[in-house]
């Protein structure tokens, strides 16, 4: 039996709904949520002794349920005179007090002032089908007969999907009459999240417009939006703030949906806020990996970055979330970065923080109930300490901060917050002899701490750079590219240099090529490089760029001045490191260089090693310039 309308503009009809309770029977429809999924919120706004007028009631159970636990003052009215008279028989002998009348809502029959609270379940978004003028006359004319009817501190709660068209004149409506105007998301349950088929891929939401009484010439207008059933409502500027936030929230359980149906939507990564101040805590990242064999235990798991780590490519970069992933073995992994400026108390508080709301993002086929792990790299949630954050001129806005490395070993490095996962600049840091003394006493005094007291945080490192140690990989294979000059020499002065490096970062984001700058590889500038290397000099550039028609025209300019051009692509990085030379006849890149260079390079990266072991460039790297 097809209960629905041909076109949403019968919503409005008369007939329409005449017809539908007539099919439907006495079974009840409830638009938007039973009396269970909504009460949190009701019981929020209503109180039992109130006079509550429910409009368009059709034959929902809602105001028998109300009326159950205690909220027996209710008058409910609708234009259906089949579902009046379903609902007179169906309430008389159990429900004596609670009333039903067959009335037009658009012209009610009531004094004014009668109600303390109205209550709109899905009927704002029956009437309000489009935006033609005849629609809007209507609507008009049914919001200005729920602002006579209403008591002054009177609420108008309206069950909404809060379609952008709907929350526009809802919102405008009751703000120019100079009410309070608050819209608070309605909790989906956890059963309803993993129900085999959810009911909307859009959330309900409860507009609550608290009628206020009229002050000539006042403009104040109080906008809020309330998103967690606990949580304190945030305050708003304007309407197209509230418009916007509850946008973003329409679009999250949109795309909930759509991970639950089905898996493998591609890079989905979104970022949860901070309920009270609107500003990120978490990012989440969802990945599939349709090779794992499902089983009862390889649904679902939870992966918390380490503080600092989020930069690194497993955690950063997408294909190193799909190894991890695949690594983990589930089926859907959700990596979790946690954002500087927050503060987080530790794994069990993140856990309990994130538990509710990242179950909304599980997939399909999951056992009801089941135990979803939650795994980090060492089991702890790493430490990051801001030591310097300052705005510069041409940056913006930047932080200098230690954190700490899989190792346990402290990193400081250099971030620009219009860019915040990537590492600008980075150093190792060494830990002096007064924090080993430090870190001693400590260690004495957990052997005489009890078994159940909570450990220390790890130590501090001192401030001491290690300046036997490269960060960056392409920094390695840049240095290693040294081994390709034969013979330098070492003069006190020298006007040209044997080796010149490039590895600046671009700061639009839009170009394509983050590093480096387009005016760095422009003719007349590689002209000035090329006019200061000597002739058996070698120019090595970080190139960054994921624009492969840019890609190939920054490589013509760069043959068009310097012949012989080598390029090293490094393994998990988007990082290309070009070598460039002037003499190709000269064949100064030889098979026999390029694998002492490629030696050189993996010399540089064996764990520990730095330039203690590269001595052969204790005499090269004083003609380096390095730009």
């Amino acid at each position: 039996m097809n209960l629905l309308p041909k076109s949403s503009k019968e919503f409005g009809s008369v007939d329409y709904w005449e017809k539908f309770f007539q099919q439907r029977g006495k079974k009840a429809f409830e638009w938007y949520g039973t009396y269970l999924e909504l009460c949190g919120v009701l019981h929020k706004y209503m109180k039992p002794r109130e006079k509550v007028l429910v409009i368009g009631c059709g034959n929902s159970e809602l105001s028998e349920q109300l009326y159950d636990v205690g909220y027996e003052d209710i008058v409910n009215i609708d234009i259906s005179e089949v579902v009046i008279k379903q609902m007179k028989e169906r309430n008389a002998s159990r429900r004596p007090q609670m009333s039903f009348l067959k009335m037009d809502m658009t012209q009610m029959e009531f004094p004014d002032a009668s109600f303390q609270v109205v209550l709109d379940k899905g009927t704002l978004d029956a009437v309000l089908t489009d935006e033609e003028e005849k629609t809007l006359q209507q609507v008009d004319r049914m919001l200005a007969e729920v602002g006579r009817v209403l008591q002054v501190g009177g609420r108008y709660l309206c069950i909404s999907l809060a379609q952008a068209h709907v929350l526009k004149k809802a919102v405008g409506h009751f703000s120019r009459e100079g009410w309070m105007v608050r819209v608070h998301q309605v909790a989906s349950s956890q059963d309803q999240v993993l129900e085999a088929e959810p009911r909307f891929s859009l959330p309900v939401f409860a507009f609550i417009m608290t009628k206020f009484r009229p002050v000539p010439g006042s403009a104040l207008q109080i906008f809020e939006l309330c998103a967690q059933e606990q949580g304190k409502p945030v305050r708003l500027e304007s309407a197209e703030q509230l418009a916007e936030a509850v946008r973003e929230r329409q679009q999250y359980a949109w795309l909930c949906s759509q991970l639950y149906r089905k898996a493998g939507l591609g890079s989905v990564s979104l970022d949860l806020c901070n309920g009270d101040t609107g500003e990120p805590r978490y990012t989440l990242h969802v990945v599939d990996s349709p090779t794992v064999k499902p089983s009862r235990d390889s649904h679902f798991a939870i992966f918390i970055i380490p503080q600092g780590r989020e930069t690194e490519w497993l955690f950063g970069m997408e294909e190193g979330r799909k190894q991890l992933a695949a690594s983990a073995g589930f089926r859907r992994l959700i990596t979790v970065a946690l954002h500087r400026g927050q503060q987080y108390e530790g794994m069990d508080s993140i856990q309990a923080e994130l538990s509710a709301r990242v179950m909304e993002l599980a997939p399909a086929g999951m056992p009801a109930r089941q135990q979803v792990p939650f795994l980090s790299v060492g089991g702890d949630i790493g430490v990051r300490t801001v030591q310097h954050q300052d705005c510069s001129p041409l940056s913006g806005d930047y932080v200098v901060e230690d954190v700490q490395g899989d190792d346990k070993r402290y990193f400081r490095r250099l971030i620009f917050l219009s860019n915040r996962n990537v590492v600008q600049s980075e150093a190792r840091l060494l830990k002096d002899v007064s924090h080993r003394a430090q870190k001693k006493r400590k260690k004495d005094k957990k052997k005489q701490r009890p078994a159940d007291a909570p450990e220390d945080r790890p130590a501090a490192p001192g401030q001491c750079i290690d300046r036997s140690y490269l960060c960056c990989e392409h920094h390695k294979a840049m240095i290693a590219g040294l081994a390709l000059l034969r013979n330098p020499e070492l003069l006190l002065v020298r006007p040209h240099y044997d080796v010149i490096m490039f590895d600046v970062d671009s700061k639009d984001p839009t170009l394509g090529m983050s590093c480096p700058p387009p005016a760095f590889v422009d003719q007349p500038f590689l002209q000035k490089v090329k006019s200061i290397l000597t002739p058996e000099g070698v120019f090595i550039l970080n190139l960054v760029c994921r624009d492969l028609g840019l890609k190939d025209s920054v490589l013509a300019g760069l043959k068009a001045v310097f012949p012989l051009l080598y390029v090293r692509r490094i393994e998990g990085e988007v990082n290309e490191i070009l070598f460039c030379q002037l003499h190709p006849e000269q064949t100064l890149a030889t098979p026999e260089l390029l694998e002492v260079a490629e030696a050189l390079e993996q010399t540089l990266r064996r764990p520990g090693r730095g330039w203690d072991d590269t001595y052969v460039l204790s005499d090269m790297l004083k003609t380096v310039k390095i730009v």
